[in-house]
């Protein structure tokens, strides 16, 4: 596997040996020992999945401490574009995000350690996301930023009137009414 760094302390993208076919493709979507051997010491304790339309966007969700989650994002089907914001207040890139694309084509994942608010946009017809996460779900933990915080001024590659958003994450605060 290749591990690109992103310029965010701990947030990686990984790219996974890929052996393409005539019959079609094989990779290993996660190793444990080959993240060990490159000092990633994640224990994974819960997988999520979701399926989406276009024009959808999730998130920016995180839980507060003491259960907050690291993260390995990938795609099984359609493509995405990923955006995780640095909510680290000792950080030096605090408050600014980092976006990507990822698909079933390109096989690239988003290592994303603790301390960053996740969320993405549908930018195919349908898109199937599936991510680890180090921590398990705890609702009272449960916390997001509004997708579109004006100092965030995050392209979600979705045109003007065509996101769909749900009730919650349109209630979610702005990131400066989070410091």
């Amino acid at each position: 596997m290749k591990i690109i760094d992103t310029g965010f302390d701990g947030l990686k993208v990984i790219e996974p040996k890929v052996f393409l076919d005539s019959r079609g493709y094989f990779f290993e979507s996660y190793n444990r020992n080959d993240y060990r051997k490159q000092c990633l010491n994640y224990v994974f304790v819960q997988d999520n999945q979701s399926r989406s339309t276009y024009g959808v966007i999730r998130g920016l969700h995180y839980q507060k401490e003491p259960y907050s989650q690291s993260k390995l994002v990938r795609v099984l089907e359609g493509t995405i574009y990923d955006v995780v914001v640095d909510i680290r207040e000792n950080s030096s890139t605090f408050g600014q995000w980092y976006g990507i694309e990822l698909s079933s084509t390109n096989f690239k994942q988003l290592l994303v350690p603790k301390g960053f608010a996740h969320g993405f946009s549908v930018i195919s017809p349908h898109a199937t996301v599936y991510y680890k996460c180090d921590e398990f779900y705890h609702p009272e933990a449960e916390s997001g930023i509004r997708y579109n915080d004006p100092t965030l001024n995050i392209d979600w590659k979705i045109p003007s009137g065509k996101a769909v958003i749900s009730e919650k994450d349109l209630k979610l605060p702005f990131l400066e009414f989070q410091k």
